[in-house]
């Protein structure tokens, strides 16, 4: 039996123990973005130093273009995984060009025409329109005659047009592989022109033959497929052994920075970008901003994008916002932009603060917990992080977990994997003889939309636990994170949107100082946050804790341990543990013949 004093100094050891905690999990602001002030003498020589920024950030395709155009035998195709916008197809062609012939070098020939009669001389001279110089040609869509040129006749005259095979002759051509899935019968007349090293003459017209005999013209090409791997699969089953004897790469999205070697590879690419779109250089305050935003659009620390596309746009919205491009025209760019897509996320959160949408973000409930999810809206760019509330109900039954949102069919598949995994891990945990006289019922409140993916399963499992404990849960924490079967804490994805989300209601509703989020360690190197958040984690007034292990997540819930060996009913473990055996006494009792409940009345008295 535990004495007054006694229960005293557990109390107090309880207290120390969640202090602990507290501040062994919780993150400072410094951890809340990236680290860019390591790099600032990176920053000041960016525009004095000259160097081969494609060589450095884009090996794999050097390499992959100069073996397709030294390889001497087989079929001259190289596969790259990129998009397939102009921008990329572009930049692959700059690279090819430094691979192109020797100028010198003439491919192709001169067609001469004199009435019906068509005859094919060597070519002699660069400016005539079947002859080449094995130059680098790329287009983003084609059609036959694009591709394969065309046979015009008028009255008694005949005119031949060149197409891009033409065009590139001796030398590479570079397409998107999007032309050829729906054109399947284009890819192979090309394919069977690059084998046998000429091109026929075709009409256009099924139904009516050429009106003169028009002699192939010799070709000699290499090919160039550009596509994302969706597109590459369909390829592959389109033409198996093309695919399988092609050469593969990747145009790399993105640059892994470790030292000043890799920042000043990344920065010098964005220069070069810049000064062939013939926009100003940047700044060396600009540096350090792109970075965060890099950080946020690559959804890692250590990892910056590469993605031409993206870093144009950066630029070129910097620019409409001053003369220079600075750490202040990116601010005014971003928070312009944020500004116009942001519409649909003030609305919800409207609702939320409108209390048409229940977030609680004070004080305690058994069973209730605010998990973070992200919102994707189809045509919408900007994804956004809500919170959402995740409630649980216990009651005597048979064991049986409900999904509520798996039996309304509105849970994906992971989402009940998610729980599956959850529910075993606490099965385990309890270490029972016999069947959990308890069912549980959890659910997404107001979700009325396909809730998927994993990331609630440890906010669902806190919820559980508290319900069965019959211990509140702190509603101004909100938690996010996967748990496995052994209670570790696995990272899940959109934390940055997450924690903007909660803290929007938060900072709405006026920060208590008490309020913050629960991740998983494990995602910390993926965190960007934006100045507010992380100024207001500066000031105390918000915080943002980082576990390993699920139960490092229920002392900052519920101000309980979830297990401590030798003291019962005063851990979470063993107060669900107390309830499963009073609960199972009872059911014993409610089962005995009426004469041995008289006995085990007496026995009480």
């Amino acid at each position: 039996m535990i004495n007054k004093g006694d229960s005293c100094i557990i109390a107090l050891f309880f207290n120390q123990i969640n202090a602990i905690i507290l501040t062994s999990t919780q993150l400072t602001w410094q951890n809340l973005q990236p680290d860019s002030s390591q790099y600032q003498s990176v920053f000041s020589r960016i525009a004095d130093e000259e160097t081969d920024s494609l060589a450095s950030v884009q090996p794999r395709l050097l390499n992959a273009l100069a073996h397709l155009h030294h390889q001497t035998q087989g079929f001259p195709l190289l596969l790259i995984r990129s998009q397939e916008n102009r921008d990329y197809l572009s930049l692959i062609a700059q690279t090819a060009q430094r691979f192109s012939a020797n100028a010198a070098t003439l491919f192709g020939g001169d067609y001469h025409i004199i009435a019906d009669n068509v005859t094919l001389q060597p070519p002699s001279n660069k400016d005539r329109p079947f002859t080449s110089q094995g130059e680098v040609h790329f287009a983003e869509w084609i059609e036959m005659e694009q591709l394969f040129g065309c046979v015009r006749s008028h009255k008694d005259r005949i005119q031949l047009e060149p197409g891009l095979i033409h065009r590139a002759n001796g030398g590479t051509l570079i397409l998107s592989l999007r032309s050829f899935l729906a054109q399947p019968l284009l890819w192979m007349r090309l394919k069977k022109c690059v084998e046998q090293g000429f091109v026929d003459w075709i009409s256009q017209d099924e139904r009516r033959p050429l009106p003169v005999s028009i002699p192939p013209l010799p070709l000699q090409l290499n090919l160039v497929l550009c596509g994302d791997r969706e597109a590459l699969a369909e390829f592959q089953e389109l033409d198996p052994e093309t695919h399988e004897m092609s050469i593969y790469t990747e145009f790399e999205e993105n640059i892994q920075v470790l030292d000043e070697d890799d920042m000043f590879s990344w920065c010098r690419w964005t220069v070069d970008l810049a000064k062939q779109a013939n926009l100003p250089i940047p700044e060396a305050d600009f540096w350090p901003e792109l970075i965060k935003e890099g950080v946020r659009y690559s959804g890692d620390q250590e990892t910056l994008p590469l993605c031409p596309r993206w870093l144009l746009r950066q630029i070129r919205e910097s620019s409409l916002m001053g003369e220079s491009i600075s750490a202040e025209t990116l601010r005014d760019a971003l928070d312009a932009r944020l500004w116009r897509e942001n519409y649909l996320n003030e609305r919800m959160r409207d609702e939320i603060l409108l209390k048409q949408i229940l977030i609680e973000t004070e004080g305690e409930v058994v069973g209730q917990i605010n998990g973070l999810s992200v919102v994707e809206y189809p045509g919408h760019p900007r994804a956004w992080g809500d919170p959402s509330r995740i409630t649980c109900v216990v009651h005597p039954g048979d064991g049986e977990f409900t999904d509520v949102e798996r039996k309304a069919e509105l849970g994906g598949n992971i989402h009940a994997k998610g729980m599956m995994i959850m529910q075993a891990y606490l099965i385990a945990e309890l270490e029972l003889e016999q069947q959990l006289p308890f069912s549980a019922s959890l659910v997404f409140e107001q979700s009325y939309s396909e809730v998927d993916g994993d990331s609630a399963s440890l906010a669902e499992l806190c919820a559980l636990i508290s319900a069965l404990a019959n211990q509140p849960v702190n509603q101004q924490i909100a938690v996010t994170g996967s748990v496995d079967q052994f209670g570790n804490v696995q990272p899940v994805g959109g934390l940055n949107e997450k924690i903007e989300g909660f803290f929007d209601i938060c900072h709405q509703r006026e920060l208590t100082g008490q309020q913050g989020v629960i991740i998983p360690a494990c995602n910390v190197r993926h965190l960007c946050l934006n100045q507010e958040v992380v100024n207001a984690v500066e000031q105390g007034r918000f915080h943002i804790w980082a576990i390993d292990r699920a139960d490092e997540a229920l002392p900052l819930l519920t101000g309980k341990e979830w297990n401590i060996e030798n003291v019962e009913g005063d851990c979470l473990l063993g107060t669900i543990q107390e309830r499963i055996s009073q609960l199972n006494q009872q059911q014993d009792i409610s089962h005995r013949p009426w004469p041995l409940r008289w006995l085990n009345w007496f026995n009480h008295r």
